[in-house]
């Protein structure tokens, strides 16, 4: 450890929330898993395609996660039950209607930003470059993919008051 600088004692709260997170993403990516082979309807192209690409994306965080955590010579939660009593966020059913998936996965993202924020804040007292610039990154392109998922349900909302 000694080769990276960091206090041991403050990285311990640093891995702590990153298996937080860990366990976030782990139950996103199930999630999305869930969506992508549920979703029936006219935006079943649309949104298929888009699950796929998002839980694409989250598989690499996951491994990302993982070895930032070994990296920082620790080792990484690696069982579902860990991650379902770590997590900020729960299973989904698997017979929603695509704009409550869509709408679920915004209220996710919201709970996966502020404990990547929490990340940061830990990192930061430690002086921890590496994690704040893994997670910063992580933090707009989860915020820029919100942003479109919001236009979607924007979108559908018009059409249901026309």
């Amino acid at each position: 450890m000694s080769y990276l600088n960091l206090d041991i004692s403050k990285t311990k709260h640093t891995v702590r929330e990153l298996n937080v997170l860990l366990a976030d993403y782990h139950l996103y990516y199930q999630k999305l898993r869930n969506f992508y082979w549920n979703i029936i309807g006219h935006n079943f192209f649309d949104l298929h395609e888009q699950f796929e690409e998002m839980y694409d994306d989250a598989k690499v965080k996951i491994d990302e996660i993982a070895e930032r955590i070994l990296t920082l010579r620790f080792q990484p939660e690696s069982n579902f039950t860990d991650y379902l009593s770590l997590s900020n966020l729960s299973e989904s059913p698997s017979n929603m209607e695509d704009f409550e998936m869509v709408s679920t996965l915004l209220t996710d993202h919201g709970k996966i930003i502020s404990q990547m924020r929490k990340v940061v804040n830990v990192a930061d007292s430690n002086n921890d470059e590496g994690t704040i610039d893994l997670i910063g990154a992580y933090i707009q392109e989860l915020e820029k993919m919100s942003w479109m998922l919001d236009a979607w349900i924007m979108k559908i909302e018009e059409k249901q008051h026309s």
